[in-house]
Formats: C-alpha cells, structure tokens, sequence
C-alpha cells in the first residue's frame, strides 16, 4: 500500500513547482536583491525592534496554506515581538513586506526550490549559501522573516513605520498564491 503522506508530498511539490513555473513565465525579467541584501528596494517597511522596546507579543500560527491571523493591528512605530509556529506539514514562512516585495520573494523561493535549497517539507540549510545565479544566495537571514519547518517555532522583532501598505506572507512557492497572505494595519 502506498504511503499516503509521501503520495500527497510528491503531488503538492509537483503541483508547487508546475504553479511556480507559470507565475515565473507571467514575469519579463528577474528581479530582488538577495536575501542577504534585504527585499525592502527603498521602501519603508520598519526596522528590526530592540527586545527592550516590546509591549505586546503576537502568536503566529502557520498551517498548510495558511495563518491563525488574517489580519495583523499595530500602531505606526510599535515594536511587537512575534512568536511563530509552523504546525503544518510543509515548510512555511512568516515574512513582512509588501505586496511587490512578496512578488519578488516569491522569484527567489523559487530558485531555492529548483537549486534543492528548499523542499516541500525540508529546508537544506547547507545549500542555503551556494551561488544561485548572479552571485546570489538564499541564507535567508532577514530580520523581517523567518522560514520553518514542520514543528519549528522563531520569533521576529520588528519596529513598524508609521504609515505603509503590508502583508505578512508565506513565499514557498504557491503557498501566497493559495491564500497564505495577511494584512496588517497600521492605525
């Protein structure tokens, strides 16, 4: 009898790859920094937060394609610590940008899939640093983000502007696409 788990992971990396490969063609030309070099291409989005300027901790629930949360309220200039869990079966992320910064992101996850950075429910983080064209690597080391594996938790310190247009987003390819996006307001 096949192994149904495995069966439905091989469907869903098929699926993932197959979806990621269409957004990509709907793209002219590759574009984003690095993720050592930061997503943010001069748009504020906030800044790392210092632990001793947090008032408020939000729990992040992350599942297979989604969040606890669909929407996310802080004040312009609040630093808010975010614990998030991955109790999903898949890899997941926790990510704070913008809409066009997910978009790219998005690209890049994609690279990290097809150079075997990333899977379906593993992250190879001893591929993480290899050339994955132009020069650019995938370390995954934003302060606005973090990327888990099944049952892994991380938490993310971030001082908000005071005026932006943000999501929270999972960038594993598909997973935005399915609806693994939320908004967060700024009052």
């Amino acid at each position: 009898m096949p192994n149904f788990k495995n069966s439905l992971m091989r469907r869903v990396s098929v699926s993932t790859f197959i979806l990621g490969a269409l957004v990509g063609l709907q793209s002219p030309a590759f574009a984003g920094a690095g993720h050592s070099g930061g997503h943010n291409d001069g748009v504020e989005i906030g800044a790392p937060g210092d632990i001793s300027d947090v008032r408020r901790t939000i729990r992040i629930t992350m599942e297979d394609n989604f969040y606890d949360k669909e929407k996310i309220v802080v004040r312009g200039g609040e630093t808010v610590r975010f614990l998030v869990e991955n109790k999903g079966e898949f890899v997941h992320e926790f990510n704070i940008g913008t809409a066009a910064m997910h978009a790219d992101h998005q690209k890049e996850m994609m690279m990290m899939m097809e150079h075997g950075a990333l899977e379906a429910d593993k992250i190879n983080m001893d591929m993480m640093e290899m050339d994955m064209g132009n020069g650019e690597t995938m370390k995954h080391n934003d302060p606005n983000s973090v990327l888990l594996e099944p049952g892994d938790s991380a938490e993310v310190i971030w001082t908000f502007p005071k005026d932006a247009e943000l999501e929270f987003a999972c960038n594993v390819p598909g997973h935005y696409e399915s609806g693994m996006v939320g908004k967060v307001r700024l009052q």
